[in-house]
């Protein structure tokens, strides 16, 4: 026969001690003593369980039936969590909420949240209001009753801190004598009531759309520190001067290298930086003037026979050094598509040829609105020479240009303000390569992943706002690519194999990089994502919140268990340091 069960229940003791009271929550079970008196004693302490489930307890020892979990178990609710939980990760890492704001506020949560919003799923303001309800971002920041008003109000607290702000991401990256990468880049704007939209060369290829540039400053390993943003007319070299001065000014960085492209450190910001002590820039030349040099003999192109990389001094440039390379396997990549645009070229004119020929196209003008049409298409007008007339047509290539621009394939010249003892010129070449790290921040910010265009504000301050905020979430997700490398198709190697290959050439991708790239699977055989398929991947990881249906008022949460990847996404996100890590070479 089984012995009975002692009766047990749920027991509250309130106590007071030098004005405070406190709560204790016991699970007692009641008996009689020898004598048939009835005693209690207390079976476990369960103060430190949720209330949720202390009442269940209660409820389970006070005689209510629980049914089986298919009968009482609902899932009243879902919210995402996973890849909240990974940028909260990298925000602690980075103490991301001090760089924006020492001190807690409602505007910096808000920011914050955008911030977060923008790297996981970036949409428009109001959109975004109504997407983070159904996340976990409201357990971390105020933002439960937030609106898009909140968020322009918000945005506007933020533009008024961009400068206190980049000056702390100065200081963190950026030390006296480091070098700066610089470029500038323009995003289309919808509508055309901002006074900063205006009509410029757009480098979106977007036709017919006012636009914005803005101009973006890293330090040598990409790291996004600073954006500026000027009018849609506003040309590349005349963003660098104030780029440099504000550096000086608002930061305090006294030495400084400025690495910049041929259109942007032009002949007459070398002289404006000259006149700035303490500041060196590197850049390259532009292809004119690289012919103009080879037809004065500053060097032979045997030379490139025997060495790819070799200094000139020339009279014309006086305290500088040129940098000559050339990349043979460029050079014959160039020629294999010169080769293709002009035999397609030619496949073009041939119709047109004979059209004219039979009678069935006469007139100069009409002719020469057809033979535009497909030697602009190709951009290779300047490789033809073509004869038209009244009734007839004829082409020819010209040998002599097309010999010229040959003559220049892989060939590219570095120029820069250093010494030898400041920079070897292998170094000069690398460092200037380095500004496509720049333009993979730029492609990040607008189109990958966090989604800067299309711009709708109408003011000059809410467009330097939202711009500064994706600046700010690239900053965060920068951090986050670089821990997630080996679980992404980045080259775990890179760093590596940039320090150590020959900095004419394209640095190869790493067996590893290889391998992941032809099979798109790691090395333990699980998949290989890029940065976007795997914030998705960590979406699928919810706080349920979940009830019984017989006792509705007593919820509680359940949070789904992160898979073997999921996991250890997240655990390599605990080693974003700052301040960074030094890189082993």
């Amino acid at each position: 026969m089984k012995r009975a069960l002692p009766a047990m229940h749920v027991s509250d003791v309130v106590s007071k001690q030098a004005g405070k009271t406190y709560r204790t929550v016991l699970i007692r079970s009641s008996y009689r003593d020898r004598n048939g008196r009835s005693q209690k004693t207390t079976v476990a302490n369960i103060s430190h369980l949720p209330e949720p489930l202390i009442e269940l307890i209660r409820q389970y020892f006070g005689g209510t039936r629980l049914t089986d979990a298919d009968d009482s178990f609902e899932i009243f609710k879902t919210r995402r969590h996973g890849a909240v939980q990974a940028v909260m990760t990298a925000f602690e890492q980075l103490d991301f909420a001090s760089l924006v704001g020492s001190q807690p506020g409602a505007e910096r949560d808000r920011v914050l949240a955008m911030v977060a919003a923008r790297i996981i799923r970036p949409h428009t303001k109001l959109a975004t209001v109504r997407w983070w309800h159904d996340t976990t971002l409201s357990d971390y920041f105020d933002i439960e009753h937030a609106d898009e008003d909140d968020l322009y109000g918000a945005m506007d607290w933020l533009l008024g801190r961009q400068n206190v702000i980049q000056g702390k991401l100065v200081r963190r990256h950026l030390k006296p004598g480091a070098m700066a990468l610089y470029d500038l880049s323009s995003t289309y704007m919808e509508g055309t009531q901002c006074p900063l939209a205006e009509f410029g060369h757009n480098k979106d290829g977007k036709k017919g759309k006012p636009q914005v540039n803005f101009g973006l400053l890293c330090d040598l390993d990409g790291r996004p520190l600073g954006v500026s943003v000027y009018r849609g007319s506003l040309r590349d070299n005349q963003t660098l001067i104030p780029q440099v001065r504000q550096l000086r000014r608002r930061f305090g960085i006294e030495r400084l290298v400025v690495v910049g492209d041929r259109g942007m450190v032009t002949q007459v910001n070398i002289d404006a930086l000259g006149k700035l002590n303490g500041i060196d820039w590197i850049t390259a030349l532009k292809n004119a003037t690289i012919r103009k040099l080879m037809r004065q003999g500053a060097w032979s192109m045997g030379r490139f026979e025997d060495e790819n990389l070799f200094e000139v001094l020339h009279p014309d440039y006086p305290g500088e050094r040129l940098v000559a390379c050339r990349n043979r396997a460029l050079a014959h990549r160039r020629a294999a598509t010169r080769e293709s645009l002009l035999g397609a070229t030619e496949k073009k004119l041939e119709p047109i040829v004979k059209s004219v020929a039979d009678g069935r196209l006469v007139g100069s003008a009409d002719i020469g609105l057809k033979v535009g049409e497909v030697i602009n298409s190709r951009k290779v007008k300047k490789h033809f020479i073509c004869d038209i007339a009244e009734h007839s047509f004829s082409y020819r290539r010209n040998e002599t240009r097309i010999a010229e621009e040959a003559a220049l394939d892989g060939v590219y010249v570095i120029r820069t303000s250093l010494d030898r003892a400041s920079m070897a010129a292998a170094e000069c070449v690398r460092n200037y390569k380095r500004l496509s790290r720049v333009e993979r921040a730029f492609r990040s910010i607008k189109t990958v992943s966090l989604k800067v265009r299309p711009v709708h504000h109408r003011s000059a301050e809410r467009v330097r706002a939202h711009i500064f905020l994706c600046m700010l979430a690239y900053y965060v997700e920068w951090h986050m690519r670089e821990a997630w490398r080996s679980l992404l198709f980045s080259d775990p190697e890179l760093d590596q194999i940039s320090a150590d290959r020959d900095p004419v050439l394209s640095a190869p991708r790493s067996a590893t990089a290889q391998r992941k790239a032809a099979t798109k699977q790691l090395e333990d055989g699980s998949p290989a994502y890029c940065f976007r398929t795997l914030i998705e991947h960590l979406e699928t990881i919810t706080v349920n919140h979940c009830r019984n249906t017989q006792m509705r008022d007593v919820p509680f949460e359940m949070t789904t268990s992160a898979n073997d990847r999921q996991q250890q996404a997240l655990d390599l996100l605990g080693t974003i340091s700052y301040p960074p890590r030094r890189k082993q070479m």
